[in-house]
């Protein structure tokens, strides 16, 4: 069914809804006995709610259902063709108190949204599992869609009685064999604490099931016993490292009870790694989700695994930071994302054994800041958020990385133990409830003594990513060169009104000079504050007069703040010709990042950042850094580099990284790093196909390189995009492999191919069809979009011709992987042509124009596109030859 009219909830709706009514408690029962038969579209949906509401008062429920079957409000029976327009149902002249019954049919979902349906290729079972983050709670049941009207969840399943069910409260008993359905079980679960919709979460499936328990001191010295479990499909088990997840999660309930009240209220604590899942993980209370990526079957680097923790940890951080205390609107989704993004990070630092996390956090989080503040589209932290739509396209990296990095400049500010003062503050304060931007201010400003109102408008209200460049001068003596003079200049614009917007920073400026080891190590690290209303923008730094002149100075040590640096002449000069002999793994990162900016700005040619990758790459002991950089590589010869010059330089660059992986030391994370790294960089051509065809037939082995399901899947997909892999080889690849990956890597391989008839089908399979799941579509996109830019030239008036009926026809997971990832990105800088010249801009541009009444979130999509392929053009007009 299309989508109508009704389904995007505004700010305004909803706010209104909230003053009418309070919402009691659900009870959701969801019939799934027939959820393995695939002619089984839709499953039997109940819902019973029990809220409060002005006597007389008119108002709306939720659902995005098949069909409304019986509707009884208070008693009476309602007309389900006159109340549902198969989006809302309209309930009129309401009691104080009232009991709503809703009884439908509600789809299986393909797109992660809602309750998603998978049947995995390795043995045929169906699991299933639900998502609801913003606003899909309504896909499986009705209620009232918004965080604010948060109420105690029931659930109980009827499913196949040989599968595990489980869903945010405890199970009240054993599951109940049905008399009428031998094969079939009831599973009821307890009412949980209040909380919002989107949290509400069901498990249902074949699922392997490992249970332990965790035993901890609250901050009150009470004993508290948490019953854990972990998920998976049964089909990963032999890959599932139970045990290791378990002993993060108790280091986690160890660290955050020792900083954070009320201890953990939900009860039980699990978490399901589940297929085909659209996010990284979801909070839901009791029932954790996380993608199934984290199950690795194959090898893994320790970034990986320092990658999953994090998110481990930043989820339970949720159990506070958003279950517990919620954001009344979508506007200050910040309120727990930030949060959960630096506590998490925090928490991984302090509570485990990796070591690397801020460095981690500086190179990879902040850059998905960087890049979305510098996009037209960009917006406060705290957002203005219209509706649900708007909500959707907001989980980025303003929201996630930008507001976690304002926070530790915050805690910079405060001081760690106000800060965590403040957050038992707000949790004491408004637990089980609701809150804003002026709620979090007062516990902080009661817990820290200090006025906060300026820097919430500065760093919390304000757009834009603040520019600090240092301005240096050298004196001679004789003892050698000194330091004259050190002042750091500021600029920052906000981009929304165009009005200058300088912030206060505090932070550390280190020096950095080559010892007698030959590393080169901080000699002296000094804090700076940067007044938002310093003259000019510029800062002195009376410290620094006459000391011996370093070979790095670095602003932004231990990366306090949030800012683009530039560096001054020297420290350039250091970076470029000995970055990988600084010794500190986090000052190495943020001299990456400085390289990467000026590569991404246009100020120095793509090939200058790949050189360094290919002198220094292989020195990088931190692997989540060398993978980001391997990574930043690819993309400057693809997308940054003209393509007279393309060639030779991803020619060259392929057997750098060949000459690496031959070189690594075997079994090393290093050693995978540069495997991965020529799979994916070969995409593109390269001339080491000779290379790629032996590791995957095993002509060429490797000491210690394990050439396993998702190198070999790479490694195909490489040979497809070159037109170097038969369709009869990648289904043989693909009968070899009957896992959900497999399929994954079948689809993406098959449609990289270079052929224009293989292009058209893919096309068509993803933008025509329903035939595709997800994971499947996404794939299918992502192996159209490779292979030489001519095969994609007949599709672009096609892909302007569908964006606003993708938009209207397909749920907004789906749309936005079809507008983001089918827009003409690799297009490339005609040999004399001017980047705002190019018909791609061109034709975007009167799309826009055409369409100034298109949703919001359909226009930022297209808006950030343009954006990013503007940014590459001129990047490519930077490297031209002459």
């Amino acid at each position: 069914m299309g989508r109508v009219p009704t389904h995007n909830l505004s700010r305004d709706e909803a706010a209104g809804r909230a003053r009418l009514l309070g919402i009691d408690s659900y009870h959701v029962t969801l019939d799934l006995r027939r959820a393995a038969d695939p002619a089984a579209a839709a499953f039997p949906t109940t819902s019973v709610i029990e809220f409060r509401a002005e006597a007389g008062a008119e108002t709306f429920a939720d659902f995005l259902g098949e069909s409304v079957d019986r509707l009884v409000l208070n008693g009476r029976a309602l007309d389900p063709a006159a109340a549902y327009d198969g989006a809302r149902i309209r309930l009129t002249d309401l009691a104080e108190r009232n009991r709503l019954e809703v009884t439908g049919h509600a789809r299986y979902s393909r797109s992660g949204e809602g309750l998603h349906r998978f049947v995995d290729p390795a043995d045929g079972e169906t699991y299933m599992y639900t998502q609801c983050e913003p606003a899909d709670a309504r896909r499986y049941f009705a209620n009232f869609e918004q965080p604010d009207l948060k109420a105690r969840f029931a659930f109980t399943v009827l499913a196949p009685s040989s599968w595990v069910v489980s869903a945010n409260g405890e199970p009240t008993a054993q599951a109940v064999p049905l008399e009428e359905d031998p094969a079939a079980a009831r599973w009821d679960f307890a009412p949980t604490p209040p909380m919002p919709t989107y949290l509400a979460a069901v498990l249902a499936g074949p699922y392997h099931r490992t249970a332990d328990v965790w035993t901890g001191t609250t901050r009150d010295g009470a004993t508290l016993t948490v019953p854990l479990a972990a998920y998976c499909r049964a089909s990963l088990a032999e890959h599932f490292d139970a045990g290791r997840i378990f002993d993060l999660t108790r280091r986690g309930l160890d660290f955050y009870h020792s900083v954070f009240s009320p201890a953990y209220p939900w009860g039980k604590y699990e978490q399901a790694f589940v297929p085909e899942y659209n996010l990284g993980a979801m909070e839901n209370p009791g029932l954790v989700t996380f993608t199934e990526q984290y199950v690795f079957a194959s090898r893994a680097a320790d970034s990986q695994y320092e990658g999953r923790a994090n998110t481990l940890l930043h989820e339970m951080a949720h159990m506070w930071f958003g279950d517990l205390v919620t954001m009344r609107w979508w506007d200050d989704l910040w309120l727990k994302e930030s949060f959960a993004e630096y506590m998490g990070t925090l928490a991984l630092d302090r509570a485990t054994g990796f070591t690397t996390s801020w460095v981690n956090f500086a190179n990879r989080r902040k850059a998905w800041a960087y890049l979305q503040d510098q996009l037209p589209t960009t917006h406060p932290i705290v957002a203005d958020i219209a509706d649900l739509e708007a909500a959707e396209q907001n989980f980025d990296g303003i929201t996630y990385a930008k507001g976690a990095s304002v926070l530790k400049q915050l805690v910079a500010y405060v001081g760690e133990d106000a800060f965590l003062a403040a957050a038992r503050d707000y949790f004491a304060q408004h637990a089980y409830g609701n809150t804003t931007l002026e709620d979090l201010l007062a516990a902080l400003e009661r817990a820290s003594g200090r006025p906060l109102q300026d820097w919430s408008a500065a760093w919390l209200q304000t757009a834009g990513l603040p520019v600090l460049e240092t301005l240096v001068e050298h004196a001679s003596g004789h003892d050698g060169e000194r330091l004259a003079r050190v002042a750091i200049r500021q600029r920052a614009v906000d981009p929304v009104t165009g009005m200058e917007a300088l912030r206060p920073h505090r932070l550390k400026v280190g020096l950095y000079s080559r010892t007698d080891s030959g590393a080169i190590e901080r000699t002296a690290s000094i804090p700076v504050e940067l007044p938002a209303d310093a003259p000019d923008g510029v800062t002195e730094v009376p410290e620094l007069e006459g000391v011996p002149a370093p070979d790095l100075l670095l602003v932004n040590d231990e990366d306090l703040t949030y800012a683009k640096v530039r560096l001054d002449a020297r420290s350039e000069e250091t970076v470029r010709d000995a970055l990988g002999d600084i010794a500190d793994p986090l000052a190495r990162a943020l001299a990456w990042t400085a390289l990467w900016h000026a590569t991404r700005d246009g100020e120095t040619p793509a090939a200058d950042y790949v050189g360094a990758v290919e002198r220094f790459g292989a020195a990088e002991t931190t692997v989540g850094v060398q993978l980001t950089v391997l990574d930043n590589a690819r993309t400057a010869i693809e997308r940054y580099t003209h393509p007279e010059a393309r060639g030779a330089l991803r020619e060259a660059y392929l057997a750098a990284v060949a000459r690496a992986l031959l070189a690594a030391e075997p079994d090393s994370d290093q050693q995978l790093a540069w495997a991965r790294a020529l799979a994916a960089g070969s995409r593109h051509g390269g001339g080491q196909h000779a290379l790629l065809r032996g590791l995957v037939d095993g002509a060429e082995t490797l000491s210690g390189l394990a050439v396993d399901q998702d190198l070999r899947w790479s490694l195909w997909q490489a040979l497809a995009a070159q037109g170097r892999a038969t369709a009869e080889e990648l289904d043989a690849e693909l009968a070899r492999d009957r896992t959900a990956k497999g399929s994954v890597g079948h689809a993406l391989a098959m449609a990289a191919r270079p052929v224009p008839e293989v292009k058209e089908d893919a096309w068509r399979a993803v933008v025509d069809g329903d035939g595709l799941s997800n994971d499947l579509l996404g794939a299918t996109v992502a192996g159209f979009m490779l292979g030489p830019e001519e095969l994609r030239l007949p599709f672009q008036d096609r892909y302007f011709s569908m964006l606003t009926r993708v938009w209207a026809e397909r749920s907004q997971e789906i749309a936005t992987r079809l507008v983001a990832g089918l827009y003409p990105a690799g297009s490339s800088l005609g040999a004399h042509q001017d980047p705002q010249d190019h018909p791609v801009l061109g034709r975007t541009d009167a799309w826009l124009a055409e369409h100034a009444d298109a949703p919001a979130a359909l226009r930022r999509l297209v808006i950030e596109a343009r954006d990013h392929l503007q940014r590459a053009l001129v990047a490519q007009a930077r490297s031209r030859k002459g």
